[in-house]
């Protein structure tokens, strides 16, 4: 990454959102930085480049891999922006033609989940654990992939599904138990979702919480905030003007703001640690840094 005093062009890896539509579509702009918006579709192919190789100098990137990346001492800093957040009570689902389903039942079968360390999983095997007391150790994770981080390995309680399996598929024929599944979950009058009454569940624990789980945030290469602060509040103004030209961001949506987010992000935190998925404690305070952490 080359950061001049001129206005630098930022390889960008960011997805069309309704709060990043703005920014994509040339509404919101700034005359100190440009954005290359490179980044593939879906934005998340690009995480693993991301966090391995850095590169993209700015852009989203799921919480979970924001997370690992910060325990394993990756280059990046976290904006308080969240780009992308919802409930995730609906994500655990069955076919109901192979019997119902409580969500204890899980406990010695198989579930499948694209990655161990999909962040729609781990919010929806929090809720599984925290709310249904489900012990997740005793669930086998059927997988497609790995984790983004190399230095990651999944928990022994994972397996590996052959190269080309659809999760979906193989759920619809009883070939697993049930799998955690977010838009990929069939359009089929059999799904049932493991959490009975998820929306309504969902509802009650917003109330008793607070919390819209995070799915993306707002990230920036280290070296863009030591050399350029400037160029990074402006990234922040951008996204915040971005948001506030969205038609159609549900009303529930996980704020701006480090200690607006405080009490989510430090709900990520110990549900990947309590999940095997960060190698260790970290603190809210050290995901940002003395630029990231005044924004908001």
């Amino acid at each position: 990454m080359t950061i001049a005093i001129d206005t630098p062009t930022l390889r960008t890896n960011l997805a069309d959102y309704a709060v990043t539509k703005a920014m994509k579509d040339g509404r919101v702009t700034s005359n100190i930085v440009n954005l290359d918006f490179c980044g593939p579709t879906p934005a998340h192919n690009g995480f693993k480049a991301m966090v391995r190789e850095s590169k993209f100098d700015a852009g989203e990137l799921a919480i979970v891999t924001f997370l690992q990346a910060k325990a394993y001492g990756k280059p990046y800093v976290m904006l308080p922006a969240p780009i992308s957040g919802r409930f995730q009570h609906h994500c655990a689902g069955f076919n109901i033609e192979f019997g119902d389903l409580r969500p204890k039942d899980i406990e010695g079968k198989k579930v499948g989940v694209r990655t161990y360390t999909q962040t729609t999983a781990l919010w929806i095997r929090g809720v599984l654990r925290h709310e249904c007391g489900v012990d997740l150790d005793k669930v086998t994770w059927m997988t497609l992939g790995d984790g983004h981080l190399a230095e990651y390995k999944d928990p022994e309680n994972c397996q590996r599904l052959p190269s080309g399996s659809s999760i979906p598929d193989m759920m619809m024929a009883g070939q697993l138990t049930a799998a955690l599944l977010g838009e990929d979950m069939p359009k089929d009058t059999r799904v049932r979702t493991l959490v009975p009454d998820a929306h309504a569940a969902a509802r009650t624990w917003y109330e008793r919480m607070g919390i819209v789980p995070i799915n993306h945030m707002f990230v920036v290469h280290s070296d863009l905030s030591k050399k350029r602060p400037d160029i990074v509040r402006e990234l922040y103004r951008m996204v915040v003007e971005s948001r506030a030209l969205a038609e159609g961001v549900p009303a529930v949506f996980p704020p701006f703001g480090l200690e607006a987010n405080r009490k989510g992000l430090q709900l990520a935190i110990d549900w990947a640690l309590d999940q095997k998925i960060i190698p260790h404690r970290l603190s809210v305070d050290e995901l940002f840094d003395d630029v990231t952490g005044t924004l908001g």
